[in-house]
């Protein structure tokens, strides 16, 4: 395909994020959207106590505009936007209860499960009637296709879930979770490129993800200016959880975004842990906290953190056929 609508999209998104940033992060400020930092995190960041927060709204608008004039309106590509902009809308809220109303834990676990599962479904209908998206499962270095009927659908669900939840909690470190998507995203855009047939559209709304963040990344970077909360991280989960989905590369997917799957299992092994043997396997979860109490400053753990993201991207691309 040409490189001209590649280059539009991530040239837009990335435009209106940096266009946006200087009156928004601002009226952030005005507003008191500050971020609220945990107690028991580490210490080194109470300093950044009342960095305004919801950055994300920048970065959605930048995706959601390079889509609309760049990309071709296709199902499958307005199914993208449609799980980003209903995790967008998760987040939004969630960031709202957080910092406008005054309640720490934001959106119950219970309410933005509600709201995933309404995501997953209207996802699963629409893949399987329009799509044609079957339940076979893509297994990488085999090349083989398991079909596994109804746990398809629970499939759905838990990338759905998992990505979403999972890009959240690495959003802990200034640009950490910006700078990981745009590499976890510019190798999908080559996944949606090289597949036959090839998802033209979703490469187009890839790197759209690609520009926006690394946008972001011009406040976002240490010392953050803005965080994205979960209004962008929550959203962004969800687009990379769609490109996995509706480039039907689901097991992909977790190569490719081994950070996430990182980030998301040291939580899960330091709550395990400490609630059967009350010991920590980890110094803080999620790892990158571990990392930082162990002497590491954070600029260093968000470089070698990139650094290999980037080296399971180029894993997940050698997997292909």
């Amino acid at each position: 395909m040409e490189l001209y609508p590649l280059l539009l999209s991530a040239v837009i998104a990335a435009a209106c994020v940096l266009l946006t940033g200087p009156f928004f992060i601002p009226l952030l400020h005005k507003l008191k959207f500050g971020q609220s930092i945990r107690e028991e995190g580490p210490k080194s960041h109470q300093a950044k106590s009342g960095t305004p927060t919801m950055g994300g709204v920048m970065i959605i608008l930048g995706i959601t505009v390079a889509t609309l004039v760049a990309a071709p309106l296709t199902p499958e590509v307005l199914l993208a936007l449609f799980i980003m902009l209903g995790h967008f809308v998760l987040g939004f809220l969630d960031d709202y209860i957080k910092v406008v109303k005054k309640r720490n834990l934001g959106l119950k676990a219970r309410q933005k499960l509600l709201g995933q599962i309404i995501i997953a479904i209207v996802t699963m209908i629409v893949g399987t009637r329009m799509l044609g998206i079957d339940t076979t499962v893509w297994v990488p270095v085999l090349n083989m296709d398991v079909n596994i009927g109804w746990g398809y659908y629970l499939l759905v669900l838990f990338v759905l879930v998992g990505g979403s939840n999972a890009v959240n909690l690495t959003d802990g470190l200034d640009g950490l979770a910006s700078g990981t998507v745009a590499i976890a995203c510019s190798c999908y855009a080559v996944v949606c490129l090289l597949l036959q047939p090839a998802h033209v559209g979703l490469a187009i709304f890839s790197v759209a993800v690609v520009g926006a963040c690394l946008g972001f990344l011009r406040f976002n970077a240490h010392p953050a200016k803005v965080f994205m909360g979960d209004t962008g991280s929550l959203a962004l989960g969800g687009a990379f959880a769609a490109l996995g989905i509706l480039t039907h590369t689901e097991v992909l997917l977790a190569v490719i975004g081994l950070i996430f799957v990182c980030e998301a299992l040291s939580v899960i092994i330091q709550v395990i842990s400490f609630q059967t043997t009350g010991k920590r396997v980890f110094r803080m979860s999620p790892i990158h906290h571990h990392f930082e109490l162990g002497g590491w400053s954070e600029w260093k753990v968000v470089t070698v953190f990139w650094a290999v993201g980037l080296l399971a991207g180029v894993a997940g691309l050698s997997m292909l056929p």
